[in-house]
């Protein structure tokens, strides 16, 4: 999709904050509030704008543990592969899963509480899964960067 600078504009701000009305929000990109309305509109049925969250602190809310972990399947099949990602698409502990070359066919992302939870998670969820061959946890000690904002 051509984006213009107004477009950017708009999307980014959008990014940075989604609460402003939409009068303050045309204030803020330059530009009338019906156009506006009729661009995040646009934007929403052509998938750019695919939903519209609130962003949770993990920490206060008792996620002390954050994992980057890398799993590699039994065989690279439709089957073990269709399988594996539907189980994932039913744990509330992965926040994001991505299939990856190298080495590991998978890595996930993965909050729990504590290092208790983890245990239970890893070894029931994952390794015990009918397609895992294997997997490798990262934990991550603190978090240095976090950003959901794409660079227009």
């Amino acid at each position: 999709m051509k984006l213009s600078r107004t477009d950017r504009r708009l999307l980014a701000a959008l990014q940075r904050d989604v609460t402003p009305s939409q009068s303050n929000l045309a204030e803020i990109v330059g530009m009338s509030r019906t156009y506006c309305w009729r661009r995040i509109r646009e934007f929403e049925e052509s998938g750019v704008i695919e939903k519209q969250v609130a962003l949770l602190n993990p920490r206060k809310l008792g996620f002390q543990i954050h994992v980057l972990l890398a799993v590699a399947l039994v065989e690279h099949t439709d089957a073990n592969r269709d399988s594996f990602e539907e189980h994932v698409q039913s744990l509330p502990e992965v926040t994001e899963c991505y299939s990856v070359s190298g080495e590991r066919d998978y890595v996930l992302q993965v909050v729990v509480t504590d290092m208790d939870a983890y245990n239970d998670f890893i070894n029931a969820q994952i390794l015990h899964h009918p397609a895992v061959r294997s997997a490798s946890s990262t934990f991550a000690l603190r978090r240095v960067k976090y950003s959901t904002a794409l660079p227009l």
